[in-house]
């Protein structure tokens, strides 16, 4: 597979089997994306790789605060901002009606919320979850570095046939989540990467993108 052919495929996906990811797949993908940007070679990422009891374990906790309501841990950091301009709202709100459509959420479904924390919480079945950390005391460019590596991460992993769903949600669980990977009080989760094998039989969502003159200038070409 090509870097444009992963790119292309690239997509999250909310439906995993049950099929095992081996480790040595997972430490070849990981070991590569060492070689991902990082400003002052400072490399800020701390990966924990979750499968096994110990996911089930963190699935049926995370879970179970889902189904009882629990509105999560205080924030570390905001999801997005408190004001979005239009165009933003606009691509947010057309992502989200496309995405709990697929997954059969009308959004006049009363336990719509519930039924979306559950899923989430689930990592959609997957067999295996990156929890990417970071320094609690990195600012705004480590923040960056460690989006540009989780990008390397996802697209070696579709060079390995995987596909993969990044969660910012786990971060409304993310006491939980370091009570299982025993992640220590100067680190801050930056999110959760769900990974597998996308379960067959399960319509494929590929959520629209702003054409590139809405995002993208020339200057002096």
């Amino acid at each position: 597979m090509d870097v444009y052919e992963a790119v292309d495929s690239r997509r999250a996906v909310r439906a995993f089997s049950d099929e095992p990811v081996a480790r040595e797949v997972l430490e070849r993908v990981l070991a590569a994306a060492t070689r991902a940007p990082s400003s002052g070679n400072l490399q800020p990422w701390r990966v924990y790789v979750v499968t096994g009891e110990p996911l089930a374990e963190l699935k049926r906790r995370a879970t179970a605060r889902a189904r009882a309501g629990d509105p999560g841990d205080e924030r570390e950091y905001p999801m997005y901002p408190a004001e979005l301009a239009s165009r933003y709202l606009d691509r947010f709100a057309s992502a989200a009606a496309q995405r709990y459509a697929a997954l059969g959420i009308e959004r006049d479904d009363p336990a719509r919320p519930t039924k979306i924390a559950t899923l989430n919480s689930e990592a959609f079945g997957a067999p295996v979850v990156l929890f990417c950390y970071l320094d609690r005391t990195m600012g705004p460019g480590q923040w960056g570095d460690v989006g540009m590596y989780l990008q390397t991460v996802m697209l070696l992993l579709r060079a390995e046939g995987l596909h993969s769903c990044p969660q910012v949600m786990w971060t409304m669980y993310r006491e939980t989540v370091g009570q299982i990977v025993g992640a220590d009080d100067g680190l801050v989760l930056f999110c959760g990467v769900s990974v597998g094998f996308e379960k067959e039989g399960v319509p494929a969502l590929r959520t629209g993108r702003a054409d590139m003159t809405e995002t993208v200038s020339f200057v002096g070409a």
